[in-house]
């Protein structure tokens, strides 16, 4: 509420605790003739000030209580970060591990063919024909399979 953003939470207490000495003050009035005049009109007040004074200790009792479930939830989201920080540490780590087993991979494939090629070079004469040796296959598949 914007009137407990302005005023201290005290004022609301101190306002409570007024509210019940006047209204134990009026019944005092009673034994005062001079001041019986004035027993109703303190008491209606004094009923109204406790009556806002309780809900102004209800509204604050209620932003305090949701006030302590926003610090829980940053607190929670404060440890969220740090394990989601942790976690992406260790993706990022596989994922560079992943990389590297797949150039590796690769180099490895295309050294196989260099080697490879150098056998069946002679075989590819112009005008004859084009056969595709075994092991190119046999290494193309190696290579599109899933690293492990």
């Amino acid at each position: 509420m914007w009137i407990m953003s302005f005023l201290p939470l005290w004022i609301f207490h101190a306002l409570f605790l007024i509210g019940v000495a006047a209204l134990a003050a009026s019944f005092l009035l009673k034994t005062i003739p001079l001041l019986n005049q004035y027993r109703i009109p303190v008491q209606i007040a004094s009923v109204l000030v406790i009556l806002v004074a309780t809900w102004f200790e209800g509204a604050i009792s209620c932003q305090e209580s949701w006030e302590a479930r926003v610090r829980e939830m940053e607190a929670k989201v404060a440890q969220a970060e740090q394990v989601s920080k942790e976690t992406n540490t260790v993706i990022q780590e596989k994922v560079v591990k992943q990389l590297q087993i797949v150039r590796t991979r690769g180099e490895d494939v295309i050294k196989y063919v260099d080697r490879e090629i150098v056998r069946y070079d002679t075989k590819f004469a112009p005008g004859g024909e084009c056969e595709i040796p075994p092991e190119f296959i046999k290494a193309h598949n190696n290579a599109a399979e899933k690293v492990k």
